[in-house]
């Protein structure tokens, strides 16, 4: 379970075995568009109703974690419940209701688990790895196979909806800190994660099985957006309503990146948090480990 500042995910997984190898099968997947960044954002805390609302959807995810009889399991939260004020103490209260504990990580432990999900997209080039969540943006450079460098920075969709809560001493260090690492490269391939790079992938109209974008693409995908107002994107565009309002300031942050590494192309994996949570649930099971992951 992913709990994100914009949208909460649940994932239930089959591991299958065949012939001698293994495979992940999705069987259930759930997105509750529970916008805690939000209250967070604002006001520094959850709002007694969006913590209502947040404990019984996990009573629910819990159900459901019950009824397909789950062996492992992972819930982590991300950057509105580790700002907010009120974070650990809602973390508690599922906790000791509810029997679902809570993780709480920071930037550094995210960008590692995403790393588990991409590994499969990098080889010897050099990748700069934008991962655009609600509340944060990470960013993860490899070279060879190698990762240089990874930072979080607290720049994202649901925070640059007003901008004033992101100082432009933050987007400076954010490009200061892609510069620094890719100066010397010519080349420099991005790797973009998060619901709407995804969405704004599939705007683009890509060929079948065509899994990147190029900037000027990002670029006329972002103008169309920008020529609809808030109630056009979602009923001309069909965009649910808590992705017609942050997938502009989502594109300004992907190329926001990529203009700082100086690329011109971004993969789109389609993979996430909540790939890389499945990935490390498979590598603790395959250790032998018998009870259910806290």
């Amino acid at each position: 379970m992913d709990i994100g500042s914009n949208a909460i995910r649940l994932q239930i997984t089959n591991v299958t075995h065949f012939q001698g190898a293994f495979g992940l099968k999705k069987l259930e997947y759930v997105r509750f568009p529970l916008r805690l960044g939000r209250d967070v954002f604002l006001n520094q805390e959850i709002s007694p109703g969006s913590r209502s609302k947040f404990v019984r959807l996990m009573g629910v995810f819990k159900e459901l974690i019950e009824l397909y009889e789950v062996d492992h399991y992972m819930v982590c939260a991300t950057s509105a419940m580790r700002e907010s004020k009120n974070g650990e103490e809602i973390a508690q209260e599922v906790a000791d209701t509810i029997g679902l504990h809570i993780e709480i990580i920071d930037g550094d432990r995210e960008a590692e688990l995403i790393d588990k999900a991409l590994w499969s997209s990098i080889d010897t080039k050099t990748y700069l790895h934008v991962d655009v969540g609600g509340g944060s943006t990470e960013l993860n450079i490899y070279k060879k196979k190698q990762k240089i460098g990874s930072r979080s920075f607290k720049i994202g969709s649901v925070r640059t909806l007003d901008e004033h809560h992101v100082p432009l001493s933050i987007w400076r260090d954010m490009e200061a800190f892609i510069a620094e690492h890719l100066k010397r490269e010519q080349s420099v391939t991005c790797i973009g994660t998060g619901g709407n790079i995804n969405k704004i992938m599939e705007l683009s109209n890509p060929r079948k099985n065509k899994r990147y974008l190029d900037k000027h693409t990002i670029q006329v995908v972002q103008e169309r957006l920008l020529s609809y107002n808030y109630e056009e994107r979602m009923h001309v565009l069909n965009l649910n309503p808590d992705r017609a309002d942050v997938i502009i300031p989502a594109s300004k942050i992907y190329l926001a990146a990529m203009d700082a590494a100086g690329s011109s192309r971004m993969i789109v994996p389609d993979v996430g948090l909540k790939d890389g949570l499945m990935n490390l649930l498979f590598e603790r099971a395959m250790s032998n480990q018998t009870s259910p992951i806290r």
